[in-house]
């Protein structure tokens, strides 16, 4: 396998798992996939959850809309990471689901902690919990600087 997946959200704390994972997969010398999933009938730059109704619009549209945020921030995170092959995975669907999907055929899964506690966090779930729980791989969680 040699694969190393991360779940992209755009938040600091996806940031800080990017550049984690890519720190792994150059050691292992692995392939990162990086995966976003997305929800039809939302689409934003906030979260795995989404934030912008998204009424209207093509599915097609979309999912090029998930794509190219997924692309910007990898480039934001790693600028030009050419030491390590980079897989870029869009997926429609729940992030908790679809990433314990993904650590099916990978020897890691890492995700960031958005930080998310109390109340919220028993409202709204946590992905990384559900990764944490649920993976077929071992799985890194990981909190963005200034949140240690």
């Amino acid at each position: 396998m040699n694969i190393i997946v991360v779940g992209v959200d755009h938040s600091d704390g996806a940031r800080a798992a990017i550049a984690f994972a890519h720190d792994e997969a150059r050691l292992r010398r692995a392939t990162l996939r990086a995966v976003h999933a997305w929800r039809f009938g939302y689409i934003g730059h906030t979260g795995f959850e989404g934030a912008t109704p998204a009424l209207g619009a093509d599915i097609h549209e979309l999912r090029a809309a998930a794509a190219a945020a997924l692309d910007a921030t990898l480039r934001e995170a790693l600028g030009d990471a050419g030491d390590v092959e980079i897989e870029q995975h869009v997926v429609e669907g729940p992030a908790g689901a679809v990433l314990v999907g993904e650590s099916r055929d990978a020897d890691l899964l890492v995700v960031g902690s958005r930080g998310h506690g109390g109340f919220a966090q028993l409202l709204l779930g946590s992905v990384s919990q559900q990764c944490a729980h649920h993976a077929a791989c071992p799985v890194v969680i990981v909190r963005p600087k200034g949140h240690e």
